[in-house]
């Protein structure tokens, strides 16, 4: 079994295409399309994979698109396993504008579980997982799962002793949140705020917050996201900021999972805190560099590694 196993509830198709502006009511000829295996959870496993970890994707899958996903995931050598759900696996569609340099992200909501199929993840999560260290639910759930469904899956990971990471939004965050035992969480400053319904405008700020929700049980550790501003990483005895990396930026899709994916490598090699940190920011730095959701390469991140920096917070 896996050291590593994530968990994408709601897996998507990935396409990609550039054009030179995006304008209204025009047909707008695109680029030739970049097909990725996508979703949080996938994302994050391609990655750890790329940088040596013993990962195990788990997904949900069906119709054609679901048979693509899988056959990509086989291309790129990912240790995967499929359940196998009556729904279409949803395509997310993603356009970069050159002249502005902006991504424009369109994401449909995916099929619909039944009550059966969502029954039948959580079997599935509990063979599966059954010697993981760190299990990472990452990505939105899909219509039909519950919005404690992540809670349920945290509890069944924290009663054989592993670690739950967590990087969702919504009402599935507060719930997972409000049940505790999550070991790490990877929260925007927006979710942030509104979990914490503060406006947490100052760094004391979001360290306070971070450090509220550990003194509650709800989490150990919080990775802020601050995008361009870098992230924050809060346990209940240290803080670090880190700014972020100026590279050239083709694409911004897939950096947060490129950086939770570091994160969570790094620590299972027993790194820590400061240098998970450093190993998150220069993968998060690395995967802007590639378009698309191809994500961050391990020569990328060695190279930017040196250049980042950490301070206390």
């Amino acid at each position: 079994m896996a050291d590593i196993l994530t968990l994408t509830m709601n897996p998507a198709l990935d396409i990609y295409t550039s054009i030179d502006r995006v304008v209204p009511n025009h047909k707008l000829r695109c680029a030739a399309a970049q097909n990725h295996p996508g979703g949080g959870g996938i994302n994050v496993a391609r990655v750890i994979h790329r940088l040596g970890g013993d990962v195990l994707a788990l997904f949900t899958a069906g119709g054609v698109t679901g048979q693509v996903l899988q056959a990509l995931l086989q291309a790129e050598h990912i240790p995967a396993q499929a359940i196998s759900i009556a729904g279409e696996t949803r395509e997310s569609f993603s356009v970069h504008e050159a002249i502005g340099q902006q991504d424009f992200r369109f994401v449909l909501p995916g099929p619909t579980l039944s009550a059966d199929e969502v029954h039948l993840c959580l079997q599935q999560l509990a063979a599966s997982a059954s010697s993981a260290r760190y299990v990472i639910a990452s990505g939105s759930l899909p219509p039909g799962a519950p919005d404690d469904f992540y809670a349920q899956v945290t509890a069944q990971v924290q009663a054989r002793g592993g670690r739950m990471v967590l990087d969702t939004s919504g009402p599935a965050l507060s719930a997972a949140l409000r049940a505790g035992g999550v070991y790490l969480v990877k929260p925007s400053l927006r979710e942030l705020r509104e979990l914490t319904e503060l406006p947490l405008n100052t760094e004391a700020d979001w360290c306070a917050a971070s450090r509220a929700l550990i003194a509650q049980g709800q989490t150990e550790i919080v990775a802020l996201s601050l995008g361009e501003d870098g992230a924050l990483l809060v346990s209940a005895t240290q803080a670090w900021r880190a700014q972020a990396l100026q590279v050239e930026v083709a694409s911004t899709i897939g950096a947060g999972d490129s950086f939770l994916a570091a994160l969570v490598w790094a620590l299972s090699q027993s790194q820590d805190l400061a240098q998970a940190l450093r190993q998150a920011m220069a993968a998060g730095a690395a995967a802007l560099l590639s378009s698309g959701t191809a994500l961050s390469q391990p020569a990328d991140m060695a190279r930017l590694l040196p250049a980042v920096r950490l301070r206390a917070a």
